[in-house]
C-alpha cells in the first residue's frame, strides 16, 4: 500500500525489508527517516519509495538481531517486550504508534514499562521471542527474493555487530533526555539496552528517536 501521508511509527517496507518510520521532515526532498528493524540501520527516503504495513497477530519479524512473533493473546510478564499498536496515552505517559517497550510490572493485564509508561491491555500486543508455529514472516516483503545466506545472517549476532556503524552507544556517552529535561550519561549496558544515570532504562533502538534523545557527547571521539 503506497503512502500519501506518512506518520511516525508506521511499519513500512523499503527495498524488500521491514523498516519503521522514526521521523518525518516535510521540508526536505527525502523527508522520511526510517530505521531497518533488523539492525537499526538508518535510511533517508520519500513516501513514494515505501509501502505501508500494519502488523497483526502471528506476524514474525527481526528486531535488533532477534526474531519475535506478535501474540495478541499472550499475557505479558516482567521482561517481555510489547508492541504498542493502539496508543492512547494518559497525560503523563509518553509513547506513540508501534513503540516497543519492555514490561516492568503487570496488573490485570495493564503494564508499566521500564520507561514508566502505563499501557492499557487494549493498546498493545506481546512480542514473543522466536518464530511461532503458524506465524507469517514479515521481515521481508518477498522472502523468495532473499538469498539463503542472508536469511541466516540476518538473525546472527555476528552480523548485527558488523552492521552497527551508526548506532553503537557505549558507557560514558551523554544524551539529552527531552522527557525528563536533563542531560544523562549511559552508566551501564546489557546486550540490547542502555541504562542512564538517572535510572531510565531503554532499548538501544530508542536512541534513534530525535524527539526524545539527542546525543551530546560521545566518549569514543576522545579516545
Amino acid at each position: 500500500m503506497k503512502l500519501f501521508q506518512v506518520r511516525k511509527g508506521q511499519f513500512v517496507f523499503y527495498k524488500n525489508e521491514l523498516h519503521k518510520v522514526y521521523s518525518v521532515k516535510p521540508m526536505f526532498k527525502k523527508s522520511v527517516h526510517l530505521y531497518r528493524l533488523k539492525d537499526m540501520q538508518q535510511i533517508l527516503t520519500k513516501a513514494s519509495e515505501i509501502n505501508l504495513y500494519r502488523p497483526k497477530h502471528l506476524d514474525s519479524f527481526i528486531f535488533y538481531g532477534k526474531r519475535y512473533t506478535i501474540d495478541k493473546d499472550k499475557l505479558p510478564e516482567k521482561g517481555d517486550y510489547i508492541l504498542i499498536i493502539k496508543p492512547a496515552p494518559d497525560f503523563l505517559d509518553h509513547y506513540s504508534l508501534n513503540e516497543i517497550e519492555k514490561v516492568d510490572t503487570v496488573e490485570d493485564g495493564n503494564v508499566v514499562t521500564t520507561k514508566d509508561n502505563g499501557v492499557k491491555h487494549s493498546e498493545y500486543v506481546v512480542m514473543v521471542p522466536g518464530k511461532a508455529e503458524g506465524s507469517q514472516d514479515i521481515a521481508y516483503f518477498d522472502k523468495s527474493l532473499v538469498p539463503e545466506t542472508q536469511l541466516h545472517a540476518d538473525e546472527s549476532p555476528k552480523y548485527l555487530q558488523a552492521s552497527e556503524t551508526q548506532l553503537k552507544p557505549v558507557v560514558g556517552d551523554i544524551y539529552y533526555d527531552a522527557k525528563n529535561e536533563m542531560k544523562a550519561m549511559i552508566v551501564a549496558m546489557t546486550e540490547d539496552e542502555v541504562i542512564f544515570g538517572h535510572g531510565v532504562r531503554i532499548h538501544v533502538s530508542e536512541l534513534l528517536d530525535e524527539e526524545n534523545y539527542t546525543l551530546i557527547y560521545r566518549i569514543e571521539e576522545d579516545l
